[in-house]
């Protein structure tokens, strides 16, 4: 720990190399922004909660910029479910951060940073604050509370990203965008680290949904120099005058929900894994089968070649993956057993709760006719795996194909994620070849039918930013590469998720338990859980706990 002089004496430092290093040149070691980054230790305001029944006051500094260069945003936003808002802070709304600092913990240089990045379906998050001022907050089941109430400091993050339009008209949060300004946001912590209370050191980065792909690959892409030239665009900390790293990157932890990721390859998967047993044809849900089917065909060659293993030594392919999703779920229900929980037997009531991020929520019961269990001894007697997939797609109703890049193609009618992808002049870009070339909505400008150009042409035009862009949202192209991966994983994925396939959350996890620098993943598919995050939290909070004292444990 350091001592008030040391960290007097490392901030006067600090100080004095960012203003030498602010000019065109810099100094070695400085970047060339980082004068305008400087945290202010004494720019907050004192607000108290109330966590499990006792007063907690909490430092809050409110909406840092953590670059230096921001990008002015239109006062009107598009939000997630398709409304608009009116924001305030137009300057740097989208790349700033609050922080909260709980007052046991200001004069502490060791304690974690709990980055919170709140991105859902991968859509621009605008500052939030999720403490505030005299509200009262129980740790058992908010994750907020449980990490004020630990010591951590916690950081609300905003990020550009789909949707997005900046004040000039431009679409300006495409891909990679949130990646960026999520390592912006790092290198500044990294750049303050001796002025702000918490260690830079003890990142553990928490998102759910699009927020868990985010995090995703913030983990996975740690130092790489693929993002300099787009941090250095909105003067991150850290990148010299000739566009060069000066700071690092890496984070300590990753705790992911429902990661939406490997957005290339996801269309695929998720056919796959709805096609496969005959999911769709027995919900009534398969309103392009031609396209479905296509997309299912390629998913057993793509998963061949991710080269992974299943976990018993044996190649994890399209042969097995089934098995695999069969004994996490057993896992699940096992380990939900254990706990102490009561799963209703075969013939039987479910009775769970509807609706999951951004939609009501509504009690269903549900005849389990998928799933034998003996209580008493914990065990799963036997699982019906084509029921049990016809359990997940009537709680929620699953996508049309292609399910992630679907804007453009009329038998969705939906949006998916392609507005994250193409240049800022585009509304949209399709970031697939079958979306690309099944787009049949004339006059957008995207796909075959208005640009006479094939997908396997049209990506890989020097000018198509198109496959660089899913490049750098995925942490399957970083994991056992040469980057700095965070070596500490909490991945859950809910057995009741259709929002993605069950395959993304494994591929992900046992391509990280494949690379020798993660020292630990801890996986598991949460029994009973829709496409929602931080339903855990005494659990994941130990977790955390136990990966911090690991660390510490290994110098970290």
């Amino acid at each position: 720990m350091h001592s008030i002089g040391q960290r007097a004496l490392g901030a006067l430092l600090l100080t004095s190399l960012a203003a030498c290093g602010s000019g065109n040149g810099g100094t070695p070691g400085a970047g060339a922004f980082d004068g305008a980054l400087t945290f202010d230790p004494a720019k907050y305001t004192t607000i108290n909660v109330t966590i499990d029944g006792a007063q907690v006051p909490v430092r809050w500094y409110k909406e840092v910029c953590y670059v230096a260069k921001p990008v002015a945003a239109s006062a009107t936003q598009a939000t997630l479910m398709g409304t608009s808002t009116t924001i305030a802070n137009t300057q740097c709304g989208y790349q700033s951060m609050n922080i909260f600092v709980p007052e046991s913990s200001s004069a502490s240089q060791d304690t974690a940073l709990y980055f919170a990045v709140n991105n859902g379906g991968w859509f621009a998050s605008y500052i939030k604050a999720s403490v505030t001022d005299g509200a009262s907050y129980d740790s058992a089941t908010s994750n907020v509370a449980a990490a004020l109430k630990a010591g951590y400091v916690y950081i609300d993050v905003a990020t550009r990203s789909r949707g997005m339009t900046a004040a000039d008209g431009s679409w300006a949060g495409k891909a990679p965008a949130p990646v960026v300004d999520a390592k912006a946001a790092i290198r500044y912590l990294r750049l303050n680290d001796v002025l702000m209370p918490g260690s830079a050191n003890r990142i553990v980065v928490n998102g759910t949904s699009g927020g868990g792909g985010l995090s995703s690959v913030i983990g996975a892409s740690g130092n790489s120099a693929d993002y300099l030239p787009y941090l250095a665009a909105i003067g991150a900390a850290g990148i010299d005058a000739n566009g060069r790293s000066t700071l690092r990157d890496d984070v300590l932890a990753i705790n992911a929900y429902c990661p939406i990721t490997d957005l290339g390859n996801a269309d695929l998967a998720y056919e796959w894994l709805y096609t496969t047993l005959g999911t769709r044809a027995a919900v009534g849900r398969n309103p392009n089968p031609t396209g479905s089917a296509q997309l299912a065909a390629k998913f057993p060659a793509y998963q061949a070649g991710l080269r992974l293993s299943n976990g018993s030594g044996a190649a994890l392919t399209a042969e097995n993956m089934l098995a695999q999703i069969r004994q996490e779920v057993i896992h699940s229900a096992e380990v939900y057993m254990a706990g102490g929980g009561t799963i209703p037997n075969l013939g039987e009531n479910m009775t769970f709760t509807a609706g999951g991020m951004g939609g009501p929520a509504t009690t269903v019961t549900y005849v389990n006719d998928w799933l034998t269990v003996d209580n008493a001894a914990r065990k799963v007697v036997s699982i019906d795996m084509t029921k049990y997939l016809k359990f997940v797609a009537t709680q929620a109703t699953l996508k049309a194909a292609p399910a992630f890049d679907q804007t453009g193609l009329t038998v969705t009618a939906s949006s998916g994620e392609s507005n994250l992808f193409g240049t800022s002049a585009q509304k949209y870009s399709n970031f697939t070849e079958y979306g690309w070339d099944n787009n049949d909505v004339h006059g957008d400008g995207i796909g075959y039918d208005d640009t006479g150009i094939t997908a396997s042409r049209y990506f890989s035009l020097a000018t198509t930013p198109v496959l660089n862009q899913v490049r750098l949202i995925n942490p399957m192209a970083y994991i056992g590469t040469g980057t700095d991966t965070a070596p500490y994983w909490y991945v859950r994925h809910g057995t009741r998720d259709r929002d993605t396939a069950f395959t993304v959350s494994i591929n992900l996890t046992r391509a990280l338990q494949a690379d020798p620098k993660v020292q630990e993943v801890n996986y598991r598919l949460a029994w009973n859980q829709p496409h929602a995050g931080n339903y855990d939290v005494p659990e994941a909070m130990a977790w955390i706990a136990a990966t911090l004292k690991a660390a510490a444990a290994r110098g970290l």
